[in-house]
């Protein structure tokens, strides 16, 4: 096993080739995955580092969820860039190097196959996703290239850290998932790493919702289902 780890910071790149260092060889490249020439180059880093490029995860994000109607075409181009096109780009270049019996993991969102307040340009380019990735599933498969989403649902990261401690983002999540934790970025890599290894070698074209039972149940905490609402109390 071997990494090859991209993104726009160098420093982070950095950091996890330390942390990884005794376990796995790993080849950083600090880059905006947008650009024209980001591909070729991911890829050709693999070939040139390690010969081969077995896995592709596409995982890159940008972009707070806005309404339809708070959507510059600015904007909507920009986020779109990055959610939609480059792993679309990454994908086709993957292919072309690629030997029979790869696997490749796309990262969506809940909001890609459920409608959210504020989903607009975020939840339509995840679902593009879903579709390029059921698309791959059909049309590689005779090569045994599996393709598969995790769609993860709110986790506590940096993108998410703005709204975190809020009223309304702690009702909109916490008090409607059954699980009694929250999500994190190690549960949504776990996922990732069981698509991508032969304990998967028979899916594909499949969406693994990792939200705590956020998207598939009606679930409301006691504390949430039982709270006087402001202005009714006596």
């Amino acid at each position: 096993m071997a990494i090859v780890a991209v993104g726009r910071r160098v420093e982070p790149l950095e950091a996890l080739k330390q942390e990884l260092k005794d376990r796995v060889p790993v080849a950083v490249a600090a880059m905006d995955v947008t650009a024209d020439e980001a591909p070729a180059r991911a890829a050709a880093l693999a070939i040139s580092e390690f010969g081969r490029l077995d896995y592709l995860v596409n995982n890159a994000g940008f972009g707070k969820p806005a309404p339809v109607h708070e959507t510059s075409d600015e904007l909507l181009d920009s986020v779109w860039s990055v959610l939609l096109r480059a792993p679309f780009r990454f994908c086709r270049e993957a292919l072309n190097v690629m030997e029979d019996g790869g696997s490749i993991v796309n990262v969506a969102s809940t909001f890609a196959v459920i409608g959210g307040l504020r989903g607009g340009m975020y939840s339509a380019a995840k679902a593009g996703l879903v579709g390029l990735t059921k698309h791959m599933a059909a049309q590689y498969g005779r090569r045994n290239i599996r393709t598969n989403v995790v769609a993860p649902g709110v986790l506590e990261t940096p993108m998410t850290e703005y709204a975190w401690e809020t009223p309304r983002f702690r009702r909109m999540n916490f008090d409607m998932t059954p699980l009694a934790r929250t999500g994190t970025a190690d549960d949504a890599a776990e996922a990732i790493a069981f698509l991508l290894s032969d304990k998967a070698k028979f899916i594909t074209g499949q969406i693994l919702m990792v939200d705590g039972g956020w998207s598939s149940t009606k679930f409301l905490s006691e504390e949430a289902a039982t709270a006087v609402p402001v202005g009714t109390q006596s």
